[in-house]
């Protein structure tokens, strides 16, 4: 192939990178830094999970032309061997020739080096300098490019200094060592050892509780009743989160709404309390602008320019805590009441699933002509079950095969871990796409395990990334920053689990191109031979205490409420968020029916008739509702009147108007969340 699978690899891990960032991000309103430094360290983690297993088979097969050239007798006999059983004759040369198959994906010797090398350090110069700076750049309050890049400055070096503390021991521990010369090329091993062992003690504790919670999440997510229940316990724990989002940004409104009035437009600091303005929602912003209206002439103690760049810094992180919980609970919402229309439809006995709004239906052609109701109803009521159990027992199966390889890869004679003996059973048939489908497989839940710890354990939801173009700018930073960080040790040590890393196997065999770059790691013996290969098995105590949910219960303790099933406070959060999603529903359903009687009496007596009196309280009808109407029209709901309808309904309907007009909480049709945070275009801006 001559390198042409690399280049089909390439191109399609670009696609995926560029997909993902469309779905998590906004393409439109964020940052073309932040988009682009998030898509750069997607696309080159992806592409070390992506390209890892063609640089296995590509090994293997270059190990198996150079056993051939060592010991050709060998090779040669055994092979002439294997065919006279068969009755079949040939000379040592095609033997010889037979026995090395070159794989389909075979990449020439000088272009896999070359290739790790820029992925490497590339991803390395994106984690540990661009996206950190970027982050506290992002964050910060300052009002021009020079305050934020000091302030970003200052903030990684204090985050740093640990680092740089601990490369430094290394170094004085390598330079003091008598067999050891300090040159350029050791340096850059214990620079990369250092990440490495940052790396992997991280990624053991996040596939400790990844390994048990992703199979367990599958199986309790079979049980429809389970899931309702969990949904209802976030909903009441994100209600709590969203009130006090609220608040916290109407306190910082209020701060904000202070400086505007004791700021006038004459003043030296008016360009940075506009540059605040402009960070506040829209509906704020036209408070402050009929505040300031109906100000007389007082006038507060004007601030000092460090005490705006601290409320510049509180603006963004509210206006952000407060998205954030505006699109978590809208997709709780949604999650919920899909959940509930599930259970109405499994006790139903038409076998049709109803949705208990029709504005929940797409209307894609996917929903009309393949993905209808009743294939719907038979997907969640009768497939969705047995479908996502055994899903849930393969990955067990996959987690034990992983546990057992963490506890038993540095054993080489007899070979004991799983994925070992995978591939050396396809490598003695030259099965290169077999070996290519273990490694990628393998390498893929790893990430899965690790990368999906990291978001599902957030501490005050700091971190999330949102689908449906809502995740922040500084969550997109941070999945990046980490995959770049935790990826290249993942791999590393999945190279050990396949015993083809020779600095923990002790094997003589040829290297890959990957593992070539990473340098000797037996230059600090202590890591090599004592923390890589050890503390892997730490694994095993989190899967334990990870089953038992010792890490929620504590959580529990501290006052993070957890969903555990025996538990008293969970049961009342449950009940609690029941009640919430109830409430919700029936403001919803009030809106819409308003909506609909509206849209019912303008069908019937034309919109121009639409203002008129009764005979109970003269109510007057205002026309004011065209917008409403062109979306109730839209969404394809059904209304049916008699046409001996009586007063009392008429009356019923004019006054429905004046209780549903302003009713804030309907839902966006077609199945979308609106974005609920400001633009963030001007977030690296000045003024």
């Amino acid at each position: 192939m001559s390198g042409a699978a690399l280049a089909v690899v390439v191109v399609v891990v670009f696609l995926l990178a560029l997909y993902l960032l469309q779905r998590y991000g906004d393409l439109r309103r964020q940052q073309r830094m932040v988009l682009l430094g998030t898509l750069l360290s997607w696309y080159l983690c992806f592409l070390i999970v992506f390209i890892l297993p063609l640089d296995v088979s590509t090994t293997i097969y270059k190990q198996c032309i150079l056993d051939n050239a060592i010991h050709p007798t060998s090779v040669t006999q055994e092979r002439r061997t294997n065919q006279t059983d068969d009755n079949s004759a040939v000379n040592p040369t095609d033997s010889i020739l037979k026995v090395c198959e070159e794989p389909w994906s075979y990449i020439p010797d000088a272009i896999l080096p070359v290739f790790w090398r820029v992925v490497y350090w590339t991803s390395q110069f994106l984690t540990w300098l661009l996206l950190p700076f970027m982050q506290s750049y992002a964050r910060s309050g300052a009002f021009s490019r020079v305050g934020k890049i000091k302030t970003a400055l200052i903030e990684n070096a204090i985050y740093y200094g640990t680092y740089l503390l601990i490369f430094i021991s290394l170094l004085v521990y390598v330079a003091a060592h008598p067999q050891w010369k300090f040159t350029w090329t050791e340096l850059q091993t214990i620079g990369i050892t250092a990440a490495n062992t940052w790396g992997l003690f991280l990624l053991v504790l996040l596939l400790g509780y990844g390994l048990v919670e992703i199979p367990r999440s599958y199986w309790l997510a079979s049980s429809h009743g389970y899931l309702l229940a969990k949904t209802y316990f976030k909903a009441a724990k994100v209600a709590t989160e969203k009130v006090a989002a609220e608040e916290n940004l109407a306190d910082v409104m209020e701060e904000v709404a202070g400086v505007h009035e004791s700021v006038r437009y004459n003043h030296c600091l008016r360009k940075c309390v506009d540059t605040i303005i402009t960070k506040c929602p829209s509906e704020y912003k036209e408070e402050l602008g009929r505040t300031v209206e109906s100000s007389g002439g007082e006038q507060n103690v004007p601030p000092t320019k460090r005490g705006l760049i601290k409320l510049h810094k509180k603006v963004i992180s509210a206006v952000q805590s407060h998205g954030q919980t505006q699109v978590q609970w809208s997709i709780l919402l949604e999650e919920a009441f899909h959940l509930e229309d599930v259970a109405k439809s499994q006790s139903s006995p038409i076998r049709q699933f109803i949705h208990s709004s029709p504005s929940e239906r797409h209307a894609s052609w996917i929903h009309r002509f393949i993905y209808t109701p009743t294939v719907e109803w038979y997907w969640e009521c009768v497939l969705r079950q047995g479908f996502y159990r055994l899903l849930a027992v393969l990955l067990c199966l996959l987690s034990a095969a992983v546990v057992w390889s963490e506890c038993t890869f540095f054993t080489t004679h007899p070979v004991l871990s799983l994925f070992a003996v995978f591939v050396q059973m396809a490598e003695k048939k030259h099965n290169y796409i077999c070996i290519e489908m273990v490694c990628f497989v393998s390498i893929l839940f790893l990430c899965v395990c690790v990368y999906s710890t990291v978001f599902r354990i957030r501490v005050f939801n700091y971190y999330y990334l949102v689908p449906h173009h809502q995740t922040d700018a500084y969550s997109l930073q941070f999945s990046g920053m980490l995959f770049c960080r935790l990826t290249p040790p993942l791999c590393l040590n999945f190279l050990g689990l396949i015993h083809m890393d020779s600095a923990i196997s002790h094997q003589d065999r040829i290297q890959t191109s990957y593992t070539s770059i990473m340098g000797s790691m037996r230059v600090l013996y202590f890591i090599s031979d004592g923390f890589y290969i050890y503390y892997p098995m730490l694994v095993l105590l989190l899967c334990f205490a990870t089953f038992y949910s010792l890490g929620s219960r504590c959580l529990n303790l501290l006052g993070f409420h957890q969903y555990i099933t025996d538990d008293h406070l969970t049961a009342d959060l449950v009940d609690e968020g029941r009640e919430l999603i109830r409430r919700e529903r029936r403001k919803i359903q009030k809106a819409e029916d308003g909506e609909n009687r509206r849209w019912a009496w303008r069908e019937r007596y034309g919109v121009h008739g639409a203002t008129g009196r009764t005979r109970a309280g003269y109510t007057e009808l205002n026309d004011d509702q065209s917008s409403r109407v062109t979306e109730i029209q839209s969404s394809a709901v059904t209304f049916t009147r008699q046409d001996g309808e009586d007063v009392e309904q008429k009356r019923g309907l004019l006054r429905d108007h004046s209780s549903d007009e302003d009713s804030p909480n309907r839902r966006p049709t077609g199945g979308r969340y609106l974005s609920l945070s400001p633009p963030r275009t001007g977030i690296f801006d000045d003024v």
